[in-house]
């Protein structure tokens, strides 16, 4: 089975928090998503995050989690 059906499962997360006055989850939803797609198709390339040029071979950190950025 493949990975994709993440990003499913996430957007009908993020759908419903919208539709439910929860626009700072939403937000963070979508980060995941974008953060899902990424590493799936890292999965697919089969590249490893040292080859993608990130030499710790560490996980990404997100900041600002929490804070909503809306203008």
């Amino acid at each position: 089975m493949g990975h994709d059906w993440i990003i499913d499962v996430l957007t009908d997360l993020k759908n419903f928090a919208r539709q439910n006055d929860l626009p700072v989850l939403a937000e963070l939803l979508d980060d995941a998503a974008l953060v899902a797609a990424a590493e799936i198709e890292s999965i697919q390339d089969n590249v490893s995050p040292t080859k993608r040029g990130d030499s710790s071979g560490t996980r990404p950190v997100l900041k600002d989690v929490g804070t909503s950025r809306r203008t």
